[in-house]
């Protein structure tokens, strides 16, 4: 009877737990009411622990899992539990309250910086976190420039690890402008340390509570992660008898002036609330009482406008501030509705981007997608505008991290996933195939896989696992569009952004798809430039078209690259223009796939793949596209082979080029008596050290200047009592500075195995940022030695 009893309540429990979840997929049909947010951050920052504690809070878990334990929901790759990070992108759908969050929990390591640009290109706004020991780090300003990339309208900041010794809600605000991410970072809420005025006086760490500027109430949290709210007073003499907080308590003098200052700064951007606000009597009580109701419109107009930068803080491991960031996530972030363009609606003919796809033992090939007009429904047949090909769909699904739910539909503005697709990579554009006719002028901008720095051969053990092998490389390469691979000399090599990159790529190789190889010794991806041979006149290219012979013209200047000249990144550092003298598009970003110029376009990518010298990448080549003559009757499709021809013939003829090495910027924090020798071992290994002294010091090399904090409110630092005890002890004449910073630039191709020099040279207490700083020129001596190594000397 018993067990009989204990199976019926698990029973009822999953009952519920289904009941939940179906009620979370109707509600995707309020499109004003989602959110589709991704939570982006620099490494250790707190992203899948803050995912957890939403997960937790929104009543999805029972209880937050850890990354410490390998317990979390959207970490749920074998590696991702073995290493702690996160690796790929998982997408959860989150109710609270009367909003629908569509969460995309991103990696923080820029080995795994593809699966942000996937999922910037589909969100509406982000979290952006922020350790509050550590401040603005190098991935911070790279997922901060990805964001701008993509257009990501509306962002929120989290302070996040209040509760660790050396926190500091002020240092971090400052770092913001130090590192010019936003000129106008406005706090939402103040953090209390304690409740225990002593806490402050021994500067003991931790966080306890939040003060909500908008709402004017203050929360209390437990050990155990509840929360408690309680309405701050309304006059300022009140504020100060109330008992909320203990006589004396540091914070009580900052409230008023906090509140006030929010007020005022966001009135800058609002008429209607300036004039409110010189209506009010005077007296600091007058802002304290104004309404929240006559803040909240202002507050997400300026959000949305990106006039201001919402400030939030608190712990995620203690679930500490949780719900303030998702109800202002609700509040401030902005929906499909708030985003969308002229032809997007929920009657539209449907449109969808592919933003990534994964592949699943059990289920095959998985597509996420984003649905930018109309409604996709199972059992449909969809056209891809990008590759031209028809697909049917299976199955529609909301996939909750590992755990996937089938429904009937997927409405406008939501995020869902499909099976079925055989052909469609990240970044296609897909329609309803009964209105493909006119699909060509209805494709979305799509994303862009950064550059590969890195690559390694794989070796099949025999030759029947040849096959096997390339099968599998096309489908890895089909799931993270940023491997790419190729064929040199016989050997089969696979490009990645980094080592750690390249080690999940093997991992992923032998558990998802079971193939047969040993990998060779790893190598950086180098590149080749323009040769100095004189400049080619060859302009046209002869074919032949149904038997008959045709000419087609493409005019253009080939040259190198000058030195006050940017590359771009969309062209991997070269600088490809069209006949209006304006950046040319890549070719998958043509919104109409028949354009000549996209045509144009796709065969200068193709010659700027492989040099006919070195079959290396080209790079820091001028191309100027002035004119083309297509005779009549001709598919613009045939300009591809053109200008691929032509720009080939051209470069051949130039000879071969400057071989390009990429190089990284390192940040390196060490004990002050190791740095001799990490100096040391930086310029023997051709690093060239840039900075031995300041800790914010622009980790890109450019000399940046910091937004003004004018009208702005930065709190004191006594408000994080553990960082105003270190900052005074760190800089006392009794206790000399430990800790030091190098900020210098190197080859990758020596800094491979830098974990382990650094580890040896630090007697373990060393730790480095790495960050791609593009690709140089390498002396005759190093060029030589690069020939040799690819077997082309």
């Amino acid at each position: 009877m018993l067990r009989r009893a204990l199976w019926l309540l698990v029973k009822d429990r999953q009952l519920k737990f289904l009941n939940q979840r179906f009620l979370t997929t109707e509600a995707h049909h309020e499109t004003s009411l989602i959110r589709n947010m991704a939570l982006v951050a620099h490494i250790d920052s707190g992203k899948t622990t803050l995912t957890e504690s939403i997960l937790h809070k929104s009543a999805y878990l029972t209880a937050p899992g850890s990354v410490d334990t390998g317990s979390t929901t959207t970490d749920f790759l074998p590696a991702e539990r073995e290493r702690g990070i996160t690796i790929q992108s998982a997408s959860i759908p989150v109710k609270w309250d009367k909003w629908t969050f569509n969460l995309i929990d991103t990696p923080g390591h820029a080995d795994f910086g593809m699966e942000v640009e996937s999922a910037s290109r589909v969100v509406d706004g982000a979290v952006v976190l922020i350790d509050s020991v550590e401040g603005v780090e190098a991935q911070t300003k790279g997922v901060w420039r990805q964001l701008d990339r993509y257009g990501v309208p509306t962002r929120l900041m989290f302070l996040n690890k209040l509760d660790r010794p050396g926190a500091s809600f002020r240092s971090s605000l400052r770092s913001l402008l130090t590192h010019r991410l936003h000129p106008n970072p406005m706090a939402l809420a103040l953090p209390v340390a304690s409740f225990h005025t002593e806490d402050y006086m021994r500067a003991e760490p931790g966080i306890q509570g939040l003060v909500d500027l908008v709402k004017w109430e203050i929360w209390k949290w437990t050990e155990d992660g509840h929360s408690a709210i309680q309405s701050l007073p309304r006059t300022v003499e009140e504020l100060e008898t109330s008992g909320i907080f203990p006589t004396n308590h540091p914070i009580i003098p900052h409230l008023v002036a906090a509140r006030t200052t929010l007020l005022e700064n966001l009135s800058m951007y609002s008429d209607e609330l300036m004039e409110y606000l010189l209506a009010l009597p005077p007296g600091p009580s007058s802002y304290l009482d104004v309404q929240t109701a006559a803040i909240m419109p202002h507050l997400r107009k300026a959000t949305l406008s990106n006039e201001i930068l919402p400030i939030l803080c608190g712990s995620a491991m203690k679930s500490i501030g949780t719900e303030l960031v998702m109800n202002y996530v609700g509040e401030l972030l902005a929906s499909p509705m708030d985003v969308r363009l002229d032809a997007e609606s929920a009657d539209g003919p449907l449109r969808l981007l592919a933003w990534k796809v994964s592949w699943d033992k059990r289920k095959g090939w998985m597509t996420f997608v984003r649905v930018y007009s109309g409604t996709l429904k199972r059992q449909s047949s969809v056209f891809n505008v990008t590759s031209g090909q028809k697909e049917k769909i299976s199955k529609v699904l909301l996939l909750y991290a590992a755990e996937a739910q089938e429904v009937e539909s997927l409405p406008y503005g939501s995020v869902g996933v499909i099976l079925g697709l055989k052909f469609t990579r990240t970044g296609d554009t897909l329609v309803d195939a009964r209105r493909s006719s006119n699909s060509s002028q209805t494709s979305l901008r799509g994303v862009l896989p950064p550059p590969a720095v890195m690559s390694v051969s794989v070796i099949p053990k025999s030759h029947s696992d040849l096959d096997p092998v390339q099968e599998a490389l096309h489908a890895l390469s089909r799931t993270d569009p940023s491997v790419r691979v190729d064929m040199q000399e016989g050997q089969l090599l696979v490009h990645g952004l980094g080592a750690l990159h390249l080690e999940i790529v093997e991992g992923r190789l032998r558990d998802e798809w079971d193939v047969n190889f040993e990998l060779g010794s790893r190598r950086v991806s180098y590149r080749e430039s323009l040769g100095p041979g004189p400049s080619s006149n060859v302009n046209n290219w002869a074919t032949e078209v149904a038997g008959k012979p045709v000419t087609i013209k493409i005019l253009m200047t080939v040259k190198p690259l000058a030195d006050d000249e940017q590359g771009d990144p969309v062209w991997d550092g070269n600088l490809v223009l069209g006949p209006s003298g304006k950046p040319l598009l890549s070719p998958d970003a043509f919104r109409d796939q028949l354009d000549p110029m996209a045509n144009i376009a796709r065969g200068l990518s193709s010659s700027l793949s492989n040099s006919p010298h070195t079959s290396l990448p080209l790079s820091h080549i001028k191309i100027h596209v002035t004119d083309y003559n297509l005779p009549r009757d001709i598919p613009t499709s045939i300009l591809a082979g053109a200008s691929s021809s032509i720009l080939r013939t051209r470069i051949r003829e130039a000879g071969m080029g400057p071989v390009l090495e990429p190089f990284i910027k390192l940040k390196i924090s060490l004990h002050e008596n190791t740095m001799g020798k990490v100096v040391k071992d930086l310029t023997e290994n051709g690093g060239e050290v840039l900075d031995l002294a300041s800790d914010t010091s622009a980790m890109d090399g450019d000399e940046v200047v910091a937004y003004s904090t004018d009208g702005l409110y930065i709190p004191p630092e006594e408000l994080s009592p553990s960082s105003a005890a270190s900052t005074s002890s760190k800089f006392s004449n009794d206790a000399p500075r430990l800790k030091r910073t190098i900020h210098a630039v190197a080859p990758l191709s020596r800094m491979l195995d830098y974990s382990t020099r650094l580890r040896a040279l630090s007697g373990g207490h060393g730790l480095f940022d790495m960050l791609n700083a593009g690709f140089r020129q390498v002396s005759e001596a190093r060029r030589l030695e690069i020939l040799r190594e690819i077997g082309r000397a």
